[in-house]
């Protein structure tokens, strides 16, 4: 029996797409919840049948709590019901960012939530993890396969389709990463801003040493969470000339006003990659997601 790809109902759209272009069959994950907040979830499973050795979990980890109590009871369950290969799809991946503790005692969610997962999973995809001080996403997932992709490309190839000659920005010296594997793909200038973080909410921005004046410039980062990173840097673009300023990322977190923030500031066009459900999404990462199973032996690729 070929492989599976089981999801839940919030996410079928996204989910739909990939088994599609995985060449993978699809179904959802039935899910209740008690009064006590407790839940009852179901795999598609009818009297008589069984579930094949291979499966392909999609769940993108935005909002991730309750959805790691998902995980768990997902997998526990389908190992018992026979299940031999399970390989979770999770286009974010959250606790990724703490991966030091800065005071005695402070979990450090990365390798906690990283070794929580490789004990579940025999491989992980995800897109552009928000990782520090590791190079690669199997120092944190260090069991199994764990494969990281890029969606700069995509976002590159949505760039050059709807700009002529942009400018592409990075918000912070960690966005680089991202800033030169858009750029090398169609030749576009770019440069990178300096940040200083007072908190949660409070940034200092300085712009990079290029011209911005009369310039379309796109602000490219791998997640938009507060928004106040954003914001700051195209107030400042647009002081400094910039013709425009528009804001491309992987992941469409915007948690509480952050979108209203990022406009407010001056933003023309928000776009996003489909890794979390958002109105921004403009491009989809199935055919990258696809290609990453196929290199697992799943799928048509």
């Amino acid at each position: 029996m070929s492989a599976l790809l089981l999801y839940f109902a919030d996410e079928q759209a996204a989910a739909e797409r990939l088994a599609a272009a995985a060449g993978l069959r699809a179904a959802a994950i039935e899910r209740h919840r008690f009064p006590d907040d407790e839940l009852r979830l179901r795999l598609p499973l009818a009297a008589g049948d069984s579930l094949p050795a291979e499966l392909v979990l999609y769940r993108s980890l935005d909002r991730p709590n309750e959805k790691l109590v998902e995980l768990l009871l997902v997998a526990g369950e389908a190992r018992r019901l026979g299940a031999t290969r399970l390989l979770l799809v999770a286009p974010y991946l959250a606790y990724m960012r703490q991966d030091i503790a800065f005071h005695p005692g402070e979990v450090v969610s990365q390798q906690v939530v990283g070794r929580f997962l490789a004990e579940l999973f025999d491989g992980v995809i995800t897109v552009d993890p928000h990782l520090h001080r590791i190079a690669r996403l199997d120092e944190a997932i260090p069991h199994g396969d764990a494969l990281s992709l890029s969606g700069a490309p995509l976002l590159a190839e949505l760039i050059a389709g709807r700009l002529e000659n942009p400018l592409l920005v990075g918000p912070d010296a960690e966005s680089l990463q991202w800033i030169e594997a858009a750029a090398e793909l169609h030749g576009f200038d770019y440069g990178v801003c300096s940040k200083i973080r007072h908190g949660d909410r409070q940034v200092d921005i300085a712009l990079p040493e290029v011209a911005v004046r009369g310039r379309a410039v796109v602000l490219l980062d791998d997640v938009a969470s507060s928004g106040h990173t954003l914001a700051r840097a195209a107030a400042l673009l647009l002081a400094a000339g910039a013709a425009s300023v528009d804001v491309a990322v992987t992941h469409a977190l915007f948690a509480a006003d952050a979108l209203a923030v990022i406009c407010a500031a001056g933003v023309r066009h928000v776009w996003s990659s489909d890794c979390i459900q958002h109105a921004s999404n403009a491009v989809s990462v199935a055919p990258l997601l696809a290609a990453a199973l196929a290199q697992l032996g799943v799928g048509a690729g």
